[in-house]
Parts: C-alpha cells; sequence; structure tokens
C-alpha cells in the first residue's frame, strides 16, 4: 500500500492589526437626515420664535440677530443644516485621528522602535507598539511580526525579503487610511457646495428685491426692498462662513493624516535599512 505524503503547513501568515475602519466614524446616511430635521427645527421654531419679532404673527420685523437670520428665507434651513455637518464631522475627525495618533509621542516612539531594532530587541519593540496602539503603532507591530518571520525564512534571497517586509508596510497602511479619511470627502464637497448653496439664496433674495422695484410702477416698496437685499445678504454670510470652516477643518485633517503616513514610512524605511544590515 501506497504511503501518502503530507504537504509541509505553511507558515502562519503575521496577524492583520485590527483596522479601526471597522468601527471607526459615523455613518453620513444616518446622521445627515437628522441634522437636516435637527436644522428645519432650528429655523423654524428657534430663530422663527415670535419673540424675535416685533410682529409675532407675520415676523416681518426681526428686532435681534436671530430674527434677522430666519428672514434669511427658505435656504437657510439647509445652510445650518450644511454648518451643523461641518462642526459634527469635524468634532468626529478630531476624536478620530487623535485616537489614532496612539498614546505616547510618535517622533519618541519612532525614535524608540528604532534603538530596539538596533540593539536587537525585538520583542519588546513589539510591546512598545501595544503601548502605543493607534495607527502607527498598528502598522508598527504587523511590519515587526513580518520583520520576525522574514529573520528565519531560508528560501527567499534578501532582495525578497526587503520587498515582502515592504509589501507588508503597504498592506497594513492600506487597512488604516479608510478609517482615517473617512468622511473627510464630506468636509470637502460642503468646502464648495455651501457656497453655491449660498448663491442661490442670494439670487432669490435679489429677484424678490427686483420684484419690489418693478411693482406698482412709481416708487418700489422700501420694506420689501429691504427684504429682499437682507435675504440676499444673510444667505451669502453664511454659505460664505460655512465654506470657510469646512475648507480650514478639511486641510487642517488632511496634514494630521500626511503626519501620520510620514511617521509610517518613517519606520518603514527603518524596518528595512536595520534588516538590511543585520541579514
Amino acid at each position: 500500500m501506497e504511503k501518502k505524503t503530507t504537504a509541509p503547513a505553511a507558515k502562519p501568515a503575521p496577524k492583520k492589526a485590527a483596522s479601526s475602519s471597522k468601527s471607526g466614524g459615523l455613518n453620513a446616511g444616518i446622521v445627515i437626515p437628522i441634522l437636516l430635521v435637527l436644522g428645519v427645527c432650528i429655523w423654524m421654531f428657534f430663530l422663527g420664535d415670535g419673540a424675535n419679532f416685533d410682529d409675532p404673527e407675520v415676523k416681518h420685523h426681526p428686532k435681534n440677530m436671530l430674527g434677522i437670520v430666519y428672514s434669511g428665507g427658505v435656504i437657510v434651513p439647509i445652510l445650518i443644516t450644511c454648518f451643523l455637518i461641518v462642526v459634527v464631522f469635524s468634532v468626529e475627525r478630531f476624536i478620530t485621528l487623535g485616537k489614532a495618533s496612539g498614546k505616547g509621542n510618535l517622533d519618541a516612539f519612532v525614535s524608540k522602535i528604532r534603538s530596539l531594532l538596533n540593539a536587537g530587541n525585538l520583542a519588546d519593540a513589539i510591546k512598545e507598539c501595544d503601548r502605543q496602539q493607534g495607527t502607527v503603532g498598528n502598522v508598527a507591530k504587523i511590519a515587526l511580526m513580518k520583520y520576525n518571520q522574514l529573520i528565519s525564512e531560508t528560501e527567499l534571497k534578501k532582495d525578497q525579503k526587503l520587498a515582502a517586509l515592504q509589501k507588508e508596510v503597504e498592506e497594513a497602511t492600506s487597512l488604516e487610511l479608510p478609517m482615517l479619511e473617512k468622511n473627510l470627502t464630506i468636509l470637502s464637497t460642503l468646502g464648495s457646495v455651501a457656497t453655491l448653496i449660498a448663491l442661490l439664496g442670494t439670487v432669490l433674495g435679489m429677484i424678490r428685491s427686483f420684484f419690489a422695484i418693478g411693482e406698482g410702477g412709481g416708487a418700489p416698496d422700501a420694506a420689501e426692498l429691504a427684504r429682499g437685499i437682507a435675504e440676499a445678504l444673510i444667505n451669502t454670510g453664511l454659505g460664505i462662513g460655512t465654506s470657510a470652516v469646512a475648507i480650514i477643518m478639511y486641510n487642517f485633517f488632511t496634514s494630521k493624516i500626511d503626519g501620520l503616513t510620514f511617521k509610517i514610512d518613517e519606520i518603514g524605511m527603518s524596518l528595512q535599512q536595520i534588516f538590511s544590515a543585520k541579514n
């Protein structure tokens, strides 16, 4: 009877870091409709409160800033929603990226990992990644586990090992980046769309003003003319303000992400250099 041979068991691949993208970040499809309802409620019941007007029934003579903003018309609740979206997702990204940075100083972490590797203390380097946590710590841990595996690998040449190590860093980074960049497109979009929505409100306000000028054939209705101009300017102000905040926050978060990816690249380069020198 012929004896069956079993294939040698494959070496287990390093366990991937648990990407925070699985659980991190707000669901825009749920949050945005809720904020739209909230924006409409703010416009109708807070800004449109009768106490903000001299004539609570008609609401044509605002006596404070809240009433003036309400007079901007039906575009105002949309712009309020845009502003709320910018605020909510900015806070959410700030918290998420704060966690992604880890628990310690990144420069000190990278320097410590490098010194531990130079000393050949791979186990302590991995423990340091567990203490650091965050995106950089996760990627560094995966790379160090691959580093440890490649040390005892005899079937691959040196350049192949270096390529495998680089690929491991890139794959681990690609698992973390979606979590870092999630919802940033919303801020980027609102940076331009808020201005366009405001422009729509401005046009509607100017149309009302021109109607006031053209009615009656004589002197224009000063109240209607002023109301139309006010509507145009209120929408312009809200839109420009929202757009400015969205652009500032988007650039801030992208620069933060660039800083994290730079640290990951720095660790990856250090691993390859040390591996090349020691193996």
